[in-house]
């Protein structure tokens, strides 16, 4: 194995895998300007678990990468994880470094396991594309922000049959 092929790996030992990396700059504060996504998930499954919103660079190597690895290297990475509320329609705030585009996930952690499980969890991605099985396009998942809050409404999938799809309505 090459030196090069050896510094990612160093890198991510350096920081702490730990479930909190990328809250506190994702966190949206009251008052404070600058730009961030405002998201509504669409077609939610029941109100068990917790929703976990994630920003990522929007670029195939760097999407859905883990998080240790992103950090650790100076590339974005944005988390926000909310209990589900009791009623009502959630919405989660996530701060980003500038306007741009980003890649965005939003998970249903039903189990509370802070991992997806395609056989009990929902996923969604901004952009709502259709999902097969593996990680959807990059671009088609992503989102640009402006200078200020940039609304997204991401639709959720769950299992359905051998695959993911958002629910039937009326379910």
């Amino acid at each position: 194995m090459s030196p090069l092929a050896i510094t990612p790996l160093l890198a991510a030992a350096l920081v702490p895998s730990t479930p909190d990396l990328g809250k506190a700059e994702g966190l949206c504060r009251a008052n404070e300007s600058g730009p961030a996504f405002v998201v509504e998930p669409v077609g939610l499954k029941d109100r068990t678990g917790k929703l976990k919103l994630e920003v990522y660079p929007a670029n195939e190597k760097d999407f859905l990468a883990d998080d240790n690895l992103l950090v650790s290297t100076g590339k974005v990475f944005r988390r926000v994880e909310v209990p589900l509320p009791a009623s009502g329609t959630p919405s989660l705030c996530i701060r980003l470094p500038g306007p741009g585009t980003y890649a965005v996930s939003l998970l249903h952690d039903r189990d509370n396991d802070r991992k997806f499980n395609w056989k009990i969890d929902g996923i969604g991605f901004a952009g709502n594309p259709k999902l097969g099985w593996g990680k959807p396009n990059v671009r088609k998942a992503s989102a640009t922000a402006g200078s200020g809050l940039t609304a997204l409404r991401i639709v959720l999938n769950y299992r359905s049959g051998l695959g993911v799809a958002p629910l039937r309505q009326g379910t």
